[in-house]
């Protein structure tokens, strides 16, 4: 019996050290700072901070990324993260948004309602 409560704990501390290091690897992978560019090359890429967002602003993971099942984002911190072009194409498919209005939708949408940074102009995120 006690074997195996000690088995028991000692499976359960080594799936809890995975876990929390699997979610510390998909944090690190994830740049500070990156350049959102654009498919058609018409305008420059935007700068995002992704360490400004999500530390300063406390912006969740689950705002931004998404996976959609059964209509509801099932999205949780740590999860690996595809780029938004690997469903979000320079086409409307279906449901799926072409990539600038799945950008701009998400970053204009978020920045009206937080009532910062920019959201009118093209400029003020695509700076030349």
């Amino acid at each position: 019996m006690k074997k195996s409560v000690i088995a028991f704990l000692t499976i359960m501390v080594f799936v809890a050290g995975m876990l929390m290091f699997n979610m510390a690897m998909a944090q690190q992978t994830q740049p500070d700072k990156t350049n959102i560019n654009s498919i058609q090359k018409t305008k420059p890429g935007v700068p995002f901070d992704h360490k400004k967002h999500t530390t300063d602003y406390k912006v969740k993971c689950d705002k931004c990324h998404h996976v959609y099942k059964d209509g509801k984002n099932v999205y949780k911190e740590g999860d690996p993260v595809q780029k938004c072009g690997a469903c979000h194409t320079d086409k409307m498919e279906g449901k799926k948004l072409k990539l600038q209005n799945a950008y701009h939708k998400n970053c204009k949408d978020c920045h009206k309602e937080a009532n910062k940074g920019p959201f009118q102009k093209c400029e003020d995120c695509h700076k030349q």
